[in-house]
């Protein structure tokens, strides 16, 4: 009988290429996209806060003024009027420009804190819950004590003492941050380092620190990013708070907060001084906290990546046997 022709094409092996690895299945880094890129709600804070930073780093191309610039020609200005999109504030600045300048700060500093906290939570955290005992002990003291202190009191009294420089700011709200993500860590790792690949590790000759930094923390570090990128959205709060009582970014330097701090004397003459700004800062967090929880739903096995309606009656038309 004679036998019949398969495509030759898919016959085709790379010579040296073992059968297995002709399709390897998706890793979970391509899962988490497939899932994230799936989720309206995450996609639409990705596209906004892309655009905040786009429009931030090109902030001097997009604009002709200076955040800076005063002009009491033009003070209070309607939108539209004498070339400013947005108008002006009481000194003649343009709106426009502070807004887009602002958001170089805030963002700048809502990345820069989550980024410090991570790193000091995921140490501390790392180092408690692997090694355990008296370790674990002290390192979760010192968090419980700096819970216990209120952080807004706290940077208050820091910034009222060493000044309201961005550095300053930065270090005290990354101080005031790290103990959630200790404890997340230091909760991972007390499961993970009694995984059989950890015993495997040990038996091989791999060093305690190499456990940790090459095998836990990678196995740990999915919830870590969606902590990381909740915790942008609360540190450029965190900022806008104490700009807007005076003990943030102060002039000439510009920020969300402190737009709105300036924008509270007239609210009843330019009420819409304070709506840009307080806007910019609600779709920033809005869009973070879209991100955060697309993460983490890409992130959850027992979430499925959801078809369009379009789709699957296109997937019936061509695969089904009814055709319905």
């Amino acid at each position: 009988m004679e036998q019949s022709q398969l495509p030759t094409d898919s016959l085709k092996v790379e010579p040296g290429l073992p059968a297995a690895e002709l399709k390897r299945p998706p890793g979970p880094w391509v899962i988490l996209w497939k899932k994230f890129s799936h989720n309206p709600y995450a996609m639409s804070g990705l596209f906004v806060l892309l655009f905040f930073i786009i429009v931030a780093i090109l902030a001097p191309v997009l604009t002709k003024y200076k955040p800076d610039a005063i002009d009491m020609m033009f003070p209070n200005l309607k939108p539209g009027a004498e070339g400013h999109l947005l108008g002006t504030d009481e000194l003649g600045r343009d709106i426009l420009t502070r807004l887009l300048y602002s958001a170089r700060i805030s963002l700048s500093i809502g990345f820069t804190v989550a980024f410090a906290s991570v790193v000091v939570g995921s140490i501390v955290g790392a180092i408690s819950g692997y090694f355990g005992g008296w370790v674990d002990t002290v390192f979760m003291r010192i968090v419980d004590v700096t819970n216990s202190v209120p952080t807004l009191f706290l940077n208050i009294l820091v910034l009222a003492i060493f000044g309201s420089e961005v550095k300053y700011m930065i270090l005290i709200l990354a101080l005031t941050s790290w103990m959630s993500i200790a404890r997340l860590v230091r909760g991972n790792f007390l499961q993970l380092r009694e995984m059989q690949y950890v015993e495997a590790a040990r038996a091989i000759g791999v060093s305690n620190w190499g456990i940790i930094f090459r095998h836990l923390l990678r196995n740990a570090s999915f919830p870590i990013i969606v902590n990381a990128t909740l915790m942008v959205g609360g540190a450029i709060l965190s900022e806008s708070a104490l700009s807007y009582l005076g003990l943030g970014i102060q002039s000439p330097a510009t920020s969300w907060g402190l737009m709105l701090s300036n924008a509270q004397e007239f609210m009843l003459i330019d009420p819409l001084q304070a709506v840009y700004p307080g806007l910019c800062i609600l779709l920033v967090v809005l869009a973070v906290n879209f991100i955060g929880d697309g993460i983490r739903d890409g992130l959850d096995p027992r979430q499925q990546v959801t078809k369009s309606r379009r789709r699957l009656d296109k997937w019936r038309k061509n695969y089904s046997k009814s055709g319905n």
